[in-house]
């Protein structure tokens, strides 16, 4: 698919996430072939006022292109500013949100509010076009505020209508928990109703959900947020799935190890080694979710004081991960858990940005 001048093929997107779409996993993610990561979401206000924390979050190297940045606000000319200056940077996508659900974002009337007035969403659209100094302008939306006022396919038609290059939907309403699967008829509804580019977003954790959202909805690709977190591999093999027919399969813990080490050496570039440790923990904590031992990794993590002492804690428990089994054994309740919190000791506002 082309997002304006820039054609990424069938690649997916990896998803703008608050702590967690960093550098340091946007190039691990990039490493494996994702065809357009996001920067975290950003404030428009914070833009214009130049605040040092919002600044740092959108800021990105050429090397991380192709890259989106996702923005908040319901201002009409803060968001003109706030896109004029990102435009500066030369990303290749800014992106609104109308999807956050939280309380505290939706009753300052923006994230996932904005789905309720589609009159504003259009003068929001129409101002970031117009400030965009030509990059691409896309919006996250999600089904609507609630199961009895799906409103999508209207807020859909006013994105294209003002100028909007494509459309990513998140197909759960503003009420809808995580736990509950996304609702994927609506995705192809959407695509059938707009001309522009729509991106399917909501319950994709393997290659083949991938596939099977986009076989069923004709859907131009696919957004990836929880799916990705411990397994940036999901973006190379989908893209072998596409190319060969057939998915290499979860890597061996091998593999698993060298990239979360990989990982680990980003975060302590781009944080140092206090701020990097948690962030180290979290995700290797997400990274072996799925393979033997976890609970007893769950027991250990948290001790670990120093950078040295985790990376030799994965160390040893992919050798014995290695030693006990190769085959990956995916525990049906760490995944529920994983749906429904992410991570177990990760409050809910925290996860409020994951697709």
């Amino acid at each position: 698919m082309k997002v304006g001048n820039l054609d990424i093929g069938k690649k997916l997107f990896l998803a703008p996430m608050a702590e967690i779409t960093d550098s340091s996993f946007r190039k691990i993610c990039k490493e494996q072939q994702a065809g357009i990561t996001f920067t975290q979401m950003v404030s428009a206000d914070g833009v214009v006022n130049n605040n040092f924390e919002t600044l740092r979050h959108f800021s990105f190297s050429r090397s991380e292109k192709p890259i989106g940045v996702q923005i908040l606000g319901n201002h009409p000319e803060t968001l003109f500013e706030a896109v004029k200056e990102i435009s500066k940077m030369k990303p290749d996508l800014i992106d609104l949100n109308c999807g956050c659900p939280v309380d505290k974002v939706c009753s300052k009337k923006m994230g996932a509010a904005l789905l309720d007035d589609p009159k504003t969403l259009s003068n929001l659209v129409r101002k970031m076009v117009d400030g965009s100094n030509g990059i691409p302008i896309s919006v996250k939306l999600r089904l609507g505020k609630d199961k009895s006022t799906v409103n999508v396919l209207e807020n859909a038609k006013v994105v294209e209508d003002n100028g909007g290059t494509l459309i990513f939907v998140h197909a759960r309403t503003r009420a809808d928990k995580y736990d509950m699967n996304a609702d994927w008829t609506w995705l192809k509804k959407v695509k059938g109703a707009v001309t522009i580019p729509v991106v399917g977003n909501g319950s994709m954790f393997t290659p083949h959900d991938v596939k099977e959202m986009i076989d069923l909805t004709g859907c131009d690709s696919a957004m990836i947020a929880r799916g990705a977190l411990g397994n940036p591999f999901i973006f190379s093999r989908f893209n072998v799935l596409m190319e060969k027919g057939i998915d290499p399969g979860e890597p061996d813990a091998f593999i698993v190890r060298d990239t979360l080490l990989k990982h680990i050496k980003n975060l302590e570039e781009e944080f140092g080694e206090l701020l990097a440790l948690d962030k180290a923990k979290k995700h290797s904590i997400w990274y072996f979710k799925n393979y033997t031992g976890i609970n007893s990794l769950l027991e250990k993590v948290f001790s670990v004081k120093k950078l040295d002492s985790l990376r030799g804690l994965i160390i040893d428990h992919t050798e014995k991960i290695m030693r006990s089994s190769k085959e990956i054994h995916i525990k049906e309740e760490i995944h529920k858990k994983f749906q429904k919190k992410v991570l177990f000791w990760l409050a809910d506002q925290n996860i409020s940005t994951l697709g």
